[in-house]
């Protein structure tokens, strides 16, 4: 099984030009949250803010087979974790700029901005935790359609 880390280093090489610093460390955070039943099957790494010019926010998103984890590990001493299972997702938008896109998870208690992302990485992360979110959502029986 592929750590977050792998997974993470595999992205950052095919879109080099996504934001993203300490990436070993940040994925230590998810891999350290990962469930003896769950594995990993995608990761990505953007800057988890707003701000176009805060570059210092990096971390590292998984998608499992259970939920979708955002790991950052702070300079000094701890981290922080994200988890965002699939009846908590309502939403995903993304947008690009100029340089840079952003995707936006839009869930039931908050709204997380990814930024930084490469303009040619959007479509795969796109593609990816759209498919597996309805597909999550179909097993637990909720239904997305109007």
């Amino acid at each position: 099984m592929k750590s977050a880390y792998e997974f993470a280093l595999e992205f950052k090489k095919r879109h080099p030009m996504t934001v993203g610093w300490r990436i070993k460390q940040n994925a230590s955070v998810v891999d350290r949250h990962i469930n003896p039943d769950e594995q990993i099957l995608y990761a990505f790494v953007g800057q988890k803010n707003n701000n176009p010019f805060n570059f210092w926010n990096s971390a590292v998103v998984a998608i499992t087979n259970k939920r979708i984890l955002i790991g950052r590990k702070r300079v000094v001493i701890g981290y922080f974790l994200n988890s965002v299972t699939p009846d908590m997702f309502n939403d995903l938008k993304v947008t690009s700029g100029i340089i840079w896109g952003k995707i936006y998870i839009d869930t039931v208690k908050e709204f997380i901005v990814i930024s930084h992302l490469s303009k040619g990485s959007l479509g795969e992360i796109e593609s990816v935790v759209s498919s597996y979110m309805m597909e999550e959502k179909r097993k637990y029986g909720i239904t997305t359609d109007n």
